[in-house]
Formats: C-alpha cells, sequence, structure tokens
C-alpha cells in the first residue's frame, strides 16, 4: 500500500486492481509480475480440481468418431435467413418474432439424405440478423464448422453481408453462399456471385472453390441442393470428428429463465456425451442435469457430439457462449462455479474502480461534473441481455456524458432491481420482460422509471436520444453589430458619451460589448448601459443611424469600434 501510494495511487489492502497498476507495482518491488489470460486461469483452476484438458485432448485423439457439421446461417437484415430455416425445418419462426427480426439464437438438428443412400444429421444455429447483435453472430460464428451465408438475388451485398463474411473468414470457417429470392423480379444472382469475388468468395463456375446454391426460402425450392452443398463442403474441406466415450463439453448457445421450469440453457454438445443426472459446470453457473430435450421438444436422455439440446436443472442463468462441462460431483461443481463467479466479480471491480492520484484530484473534482446515466438492464434470454448491452457501451456522444451498466441480468424485473436502480439513480430497461408482482408500485412510489422494449434497436435510439439529452448546451458566441465611433461627447451625469454611426447589423441595449482600437482589443466584457436617438432613449438603433451610446468605460476615442454580441445555443451535430 505504501508502495502504491507513491505511485500515485491510493487503494486498501482487500481492493482489486487492474493489470497495468499489478505491472507497475511488480516493477517498483523487483519482481517480474506476468498476468496469464483467462483461458489459462481456468485451465489451471480446473487443473486443481484434477481436471486435466491436455490430457483429455491426447485421449480424445484415440477415441474419434465422426460428428454432424455444425451450420450457422449468416447475412445481411431482411435477405430471408429465417425463412431459410424455416423452408429446412418446416415450422415458422418469423411470425413470433418483433419486427421480423430473429431475436434470439436457436439450435435446431435436421435429418438429410446423402448421395450414399445415408440419412446424415446437420445441425443448424440461427444467429439473429440485425447490425445490433453482432456480438451474438460472432459468438455463432465460433461455435461452428460451416457458415451458409444468404444473399438476396433481387438486394446483393450488405454492410451485414460483409460483417457476416468477416466474421466467417475470422473464424476460418468455410462458407457456402445461398442466393436467395431468385423467384422475385430483379433477382440477378450472377450479379451476387461477381459482387462476393470482391470479398474472397469465387464460386465453383468461376474457378473457385465456394459452392454457391440458388435458393428460394418462401417457394422452397434448391433447398436439397443446399443441404447437400453444406454435407459435400464437411467432406471435402474438414475432418469432423468428436469422442463421444467421454464426459462432455460443449457450449451454451442460449438460456432464458423459464417461470415453471427455472433456469433453460440451450446446450451444444462439442465432445463427449451429455447424461441426464450428470453435475453440469456452466461458466459461473452450475447443477445437475434434471431433463433434456430435443429441438422437438420430446425428451432425451443423452446427447452426443453436435447435439443441441435444452437443459433443466441448473441454480441460475448461464451466459451465450459460456463453455460447459461436466464435474465429477455436484459439490465440485459448485466450487468450480464460485471460484470463476468471484474471478468475474474481482475483474469488474478492478474494472469499475476509478483510479485516482494526488496529482490528478482537482481533475477528478471536475470530473464529477460529468453526468452519467446509470441502467440496470433485465432480459427474457441471455443472449439478447448481452447484446444489448454491447450496442448501448457503443454509444458515443462524447465525454461529457458516460453511460454505465450497473446490473444486467435474466428473468422478470424484481424487487432488488428496484432497489438498486433507487440506490445508483439508475433507469431499468426490460427487454421482452415484465415487473413481478407489485414491483410496478413500488417502482412507481421511489420514482425509478422502467421502460420496456421488445426491439433492440427502440432501446439503442432511446438511450441514445436520452444521452444527448444530457448533455450541457455549447454556446457560441454570435455578433449582433458594430458602431464606429464619429465624437466623444463628455457629460457630467453620462460620463463620456460616444456619438457613434451604425456600421452592420443592430445596436441594442443591455448587450454585451468589447471595444477595438486599430483592431486590437481594447476593453472586453462591456455593456450597452444607455442608447439614445436623437434626444430620445431607444432600445435598439439599426444600420446606417446614428446614436449616442454609454459603456461605462472613459477610455473611448473617435475611430473606435464597438463591437456587440451574445452567447447563443449552438446545434449538437
Amino acid at each position: 500500500m505504501t508502495v502504491l501510494f507513491a505511485l500515485g495511487e491510493m487503494a486498501t489492502a482487500t481492493q482489486s486492481l487492474d493489470q497495468d497498476t499489478f505491472e507497475a507495482l511488480g516493477a517498483e518491488l523487483g519482481y517480474d509480475v506476468k498476468v496469464v489470460s483467462p483461458e489459462d486461469e481456468d485451465r489451471e483452476l480446473l487443473e486443481s480440481f484434477d481436471i486435466d484438458l491436455e490430457a483429455e485432448e491426447l485421449d480424445d485423439a484415440e477415441n474419434m468418431e465422426p460428428r454432424p457439421p455444425v451450420v450457422t446461417v449468416m447475412g445481411h437484415v431482411d435477405h430471408g435467413k429465417t425463412k431459410l430455416l424455416d423452408a429446412i425445418r418446416h415450422t415458422d419462426v418469423v411470425d413470433t418474432e418483433h419486427g421480423g427480426i430473429t431475436q434470439h439464437i436457436g439450435a435446431y438438428q435436421v435429418k438429410v439424405t446423402a448421395e450414399d443412400g445415408t440419412r446424415r444429421p446437420i445441425t443448424f444455429i440461427d444467429t439473429p440478423g440485425h447490425e445490433a447483435f453482432t456480438a451474438m453472430r460472432a459468438r455463432g460464428a465460433q461455435v461452428t464448422d460451416i457458415a451458409i451465408l444468404v444473399v438476396a438475388a433481387d438486394d446483393g451485398v450488405m454492410p451485414q453481408t460483409v460483417e457476416a463474411i468477416n466474421h466467417a473468414q475470422a473464424a476460418d470457417v468455410p462458407i457456402v453462399v445461398a442466393v436467395n429470392k431468385i423467384d422475385k423480379e430483379g433477382a440477378n444472382p450472377d450479379k451476387i456471385r461477381s459482387q462476393l469475388t470482391e470479398y474472397g468468395l469465387v464460386a465453383e463456375e468461376y474457378g473457385g472453390d465456394v459452392m454457391f446454391v440458388n435458393i428460394s426460402a418462401k417457394q422452397r425450392t434448391g433447398i436439397r441442393e443446399l443441404l447437400e452443398a453444406v454435407l459435400l463442403t464437411a467432406d471435402a474441406a474438414l475432418t469432423l470428428e468428436a469422442n463421444p466415450n467421454t464426459d462432455a463439453r460443449g457450449v451454451a448457445i442460449e438460456a432464458n429463465l423459464d417461470k415453471g421450469r427455472g433456469a433453460v440453457a440451450t446446450m451444444l454438445v462439442q465432445r463427449g456425451t451429455l447424461r441426464v443426472g450428470d453435475s453440469l459446470v456452466v461458466g459461473a453457473s452450475y447443477g445437475r442435469v434434471r431433463a433434456m430435450f430435443d429441438d422437438a421438444g420430446k425428451d432425451v436422455s443423452e446427447a452426443g457430439p453436435s447435439m443441441p439440446v435444452q437443459v433443466l436443472g441448473l441454480t441460475s442463468v448461464p451466459r451465450a457462449g459460456d463453455s460447459f462441462l461436466v464435474a465429477a460431483d455436484d459439490r465440485t461443481a459448485r466450487q468450480i462455479a464460485d471460484k470463476r463467479e468471484a474471478a468475474e466479480r474481482q475483474a469488474l471491480l478492478a474494472k469499475r474502480r476509478k483510479r485516482v492520484s494526488l496529482e490528478d484530484f482537482d481533475k477528478v473534482l471536475a470530473e464529477g461534473e460529468v453526468d452519467t446515466l446509470n441502467l440496470v438492464i433485465k432480459g427474457d434470454v441471455s443472449g439478447a441481455v448481452e447484446a444489448l448491452e454491447d450496442s448501448l457501451l457503443r454509444i458515443d456522444v462524447g465525454d461529457e456524458v458516460a453511460l454505465r451498466i450497473i446490473h444486467r441480468g435474466v428473468g422478470a424485473i424484481t424487487q432488488n432491481d428496484v432497489n438498486l436502480a433507487t440506490v445508483d439513480n439508475a433507469v431499468i430497461i426490460g427487454f421482452n420482460v415484465r415487473p413481478a408482482e407489485r414491483v410496478a408500485e413500488m417502482a412507481d412510489a421511489e420514482g425509478v422509471e422502467i421502460k420496456y422494449y421488445n426491439v433492440i434497436y427502440s432501446a439503442i435510439d432511446d438511450i441514445e436520444a436520452a444521452l444527448k439529452g444530457m448533455l450541457k448546451p455549447i454556446y457560441e458566441e454570435v455578433q449582433l453589430g458594430t458602431a464606429e465611433i464619429r465624437q466623444v461627447f463628455h457629460s457630467g451625469r453620462f460620463g463620456n458619451i460616444a456619438g457613434s454611426l451604425v456600421r452592420s447589423g443592430t445596436i441594442k441595449r443591455g448587450t454585451k460589448a468589447r471595444l477595438v482600437r486599430d483592431g486590437v482589443v481594447v476593453a472586453d466584457n462591456l455593456e450597452i448601459a444607455s442608447l439614445r436617438r436623437e434626444k430620445d432613449d431607444v432600445t435598439e438603433v439599426r444600420e446606417g443611424y446614428e446614436c449616442g451610446i454609454t459603456l461605462g468605460y472613459k477610455d473611448i476615442a473617435e475611430g473606435d469600434v464597438i463591437e456587440t454580441w451574445e452567447m447563443r445555443e449552438k446545434a449538437r451535430d
């Protein structure tokens, strides 16, 4: 603490510190501080519970069996991704989505008859389509083997199409292009093929290695050819294998809080087999698998590699993208989850802590004037909450206003959320959720504002408008008029009076003025104390007229120029 204090860092013995501070402290004390990555830290944590990931990888290598490909459907908003998935699995998701935009990640498995006559399963991950869901879409690409890029034949390559290509290429995932809406007037599939060559996607007919399939999701044409293209790409470009005869590992694709069933997580098994009764750790959540359901809602007792299942039995809602593993028993699962949660909490505290040194203490006091909008975000599923948080934190309206998310969670808005919002003067954002019983009345009594949304970009627009509303107005100086002093009159009662001719604009009584002599400001922050025309007091004199002006300033001379001005609020960009 003493060394930190000497470094200009005031911290208590139990406080969390950030990486830079630790490195500076280590250098001062003569230690070489190495900060491990979160992945390495987690690996060390698991090793302390006798879970050796490297040994498991070696064991997997000897017991590999083929597994189905995991496919993510990506592309620009409104290009027909969800319609394509409808056509593939013959159910209608679009009608249940607000504004026709997919708001949740879902995972589905379909069986396709391959060329050799066998029925082969393919797992589909449905990623959301709006640009605000970049975070979730990126996560979709991380668990993916193949990406289907949907491009509308009548619309062409759009910004999110490029974004989807970048995500897939960054994750080193092969791409199959589905040219959709070929049944529409003005559809030009060849134009799509030539446009995509600019992004490194060269069609097979142009001598490239990317399969392009013309489809119409609405008419359900070309779907079989697309699925065959996926299998061909998987067989040609990838070796899809996993060890099914071991403890399960995988990723939570989505999670939400169900009123009757508690925490429900959609899991994608990546290795091993997940069984009912297994003790499970998902990020900082834990529990025992009470029941599992497939994408059709049927009970399943076990799930092998690449199989998506809904899992019940977790004690809390995990985050979308958290990895899961099967632990030896419930106690081990709880201990791993608790340690992960403690590490996350410490990291968050270190991140939130304001660093104050004696040198910049006055600056921090001045920063106290910065307005902060505090938010509590509650949503129906963790993926949507995370995407909303990610989008809100990217809103930039300058340094004068800050946005701080003090809490986020899944499920109905509770009394605790209102208490938290009361203490921190926060606004509660409810995304597809409502308050629990009597919570709305409590929020009303405490004066806490709760705003409800079911489309993500409405929330983003509202918060951006609120942040802009918190900005202090910008004022700029506007020149009103200038007058040249032609003659100076001396008066015992009024002092020196400037007999002047108004050169431009209007001279008004009571406005601010400055005196300019030979282009140099002689006196600033003066005021037009009185204004006379002939023998009458007037409020203003326009350009081209003569008048008498008193400034309450003695040192005036013939040839001086009086400039008048006022501060006006300036519109922000």
